[in-house]
């Protein structure tokens, strides 16, 4: 490890051309404990020094619990309760909202406040004016970042000198086939602005990883696949009962891993190959060692490249016949059209119409049961 001289913490360690990612099944009953194994099996303590703050982000995709499209309650239950029985005794959940998405309310609807009142954790909202973010220069080459904010990149203060957690579900998603781990600092690392990304979202999550690497002090990912999302995700997505958990210090590792499990070639996704390529972390699944469940013949069968009207539409704006209109409609005063779209979309036609049919269906399963008991 080297010494990081803006924080006078032992900065994180790239990772080496072999990686390990921890996976295992589990069910309602032994989940926090099977939690607990996962992370130990992927080295946990190793990654996260004790001496720094360790942030948890929190996934919030919907205010609206929707089983597989949030971090549940006992993902988020069972690393607070991982970290406490290890000693980790600065621990900090951080939620960010987004411009259709309320983190207020996503974590009452997805019972967040149940686990922090639990565990005496005080949540910071990213978008909340209390949140102070403050302009970074990059050390490493950008792809796209600097060309997209030419007046600068920001971040939130207060994750410089911290550990992250990332705590996503496996899912996939209509922008970039699926989304995990490298995905979930997509909120947390960029501010209200984001969206203008969109159109190289793959060339960005390579740029928030390497941002990532420079600013914290160990960087860990536990995902929850015991409900896993399937179709144009992630707020409309078909979930499906797994029942499988995993882990890893390597962001791309445990997004190739993911992606191998759903049926897709990990290598053919842009955001695992590029930062495989930049050597940010491995994508390629013979260089990676799986621990725990052998995932050889696993294949969830996963279809990514679903739209609904509402992606299509997007999909037209950052790459298709409208993509010369994209500033005008999503960088002036008219983007907020777009968002009345997509909540009047998702909120007020497909959640009545077919999602509450789809989270009925799931609570009567072992995880819906468990949800209801938060």
């Amino acid at each position: 490890m080297t010494l990081e001289p803006t924080t006078g913490q032992a900065a994180w360690t790239p990772p080496t051309r072999e990686a390990l990612v921890s996976v295992l099944y589990t069910s309602a009953p032994t989940v926090i404990e099977d939690f607990g194994k996962l992370m130990e099996l992927a080295h946990f303590r190793q990654h996260l020094p004790q001496a720094s703050e360790t942030l948890l982000k929190v996934n919030i995709s919907w205010q609206h619990y929707f089983p597989g499209c949030s971090t549940s309650p006992w993902q988020l239950d069972a690393v607070a309760t991982t970290l406490e029985r290890a000693g980790y005794d600065r621990i900090r959940p951080v939620q960010n909202g987004t411009v259709v998405v309320n983190s207020h309310e996503g974590e009452k609807g997805n019972k967040h406040d149940r686990v922090f009142d639990k565990h005496g954790l005080k949540p910071v909202h990213l978008q909340d004016p209390g949140a102070r973010w403050i302009p970074y220069a990059p050390k490493g080459e950008m792809l796209v970042l600097d060309k997209i904010f030419p007046d600068g990149i920001e971040i939130p203060e207060m994750f410089i000198g911290t550990n992250i957690i990332h705590m996503p579900t496996l899912k996939t998603h209509v922008f970039t086939t699926m989304t995990g781990a490298m995905k979930n600092a997509f909120g947390g690392l960029l501010n209200n602005r984001r969206h203008w990304t969109h159109s190289v979202i793959n060339e960005t999550l390579v740029d928030l990883l390497r941002i990532q690497q420079e600013i914290h002090t160990g960087i860990f990912a536990v995902m929850d696949g015991t409900i896993a999302g399937d179709g144009p995700g992630p707020r409309a997505m078909r979930p499906h009962v797994k029942n499988v958990i995993l882990a890893s210090s390597d962001q791309v590792a445990i997004d190739a891993v993911a992606a191998k499990m759903m049926g897709f070639d990990p290598m053919c996704l842009p955001f695992i190959r590029l930062a495989h390529e930049a050597g940010l972390g491995v994508g390629d699944p013979t260089q990676i060692t799986v621990e725990g469940l052998d995932i050889s013949g696993v294949n969830f069968g996963f279809s990514g490249d679903e739209d609904t009207f509402a992606s299509w539409g997007q999909k037209q704006i950052y790459w298709g016949k409208l993509h010369r209109f994209e500033k005008f409609l999503l960088r002036t005063p008219l983007v907020p059209w777009s968002f009345w779209a997509s909540n009047v979309y998702h909120n007020y036609y497909w959640y009545p119409l077919f999602g509450k049919r789809r989270i009925n269906r799931l609570l009567e399963t072992e995880w819906g049961k468990l949800f209801k008991s938060y």
